[in-house]
């Protein structure tokens, strides 16, 4: 994580959260880690093929992390994820 990205990495990151269920997502995920799928739709007040194709896309992104567990799926920020929802609160307040 301590090498320099280049532009194209970057913009995958980016692109990730360029989204407001992404970045609703983002910040649940960073309140309750290890959430479902369900418990994010039901937070955020989403459908949940909605939520569960944004979430894929944070996946996809590198933003968030998908850990089986049995029959579910629970979801933790990735490190990359726990700067960009950094961002997103300081960048909210400000």
């Amino acid at each position: 994580m301590n090498s320099v990205k280049t532009s194209k990495q970057m913009e995958r990151h980016f692109k990730g959260i360029a989204n407001h269920w992404r970045i609703d997502i983002i910040q649940i995920v960073r309140n309750h880690p290890g959430i479902t799928v369900d418990g994010i739709a039901e937070i955020a007040n989403g459908n949940f093929k909605t939520i569960s194709e944004h979430t894929r896309r944070l996946v996809h992104a590198g933003l968030i992390n998908k850990e089986y567990s049995g029959r579910s799926v629970t979801h933790t920020l990735s490190p990359y994820g726990k700067i960009f929802s950094r961002f997103i609160e300081t960048f909210q307040h400000s």
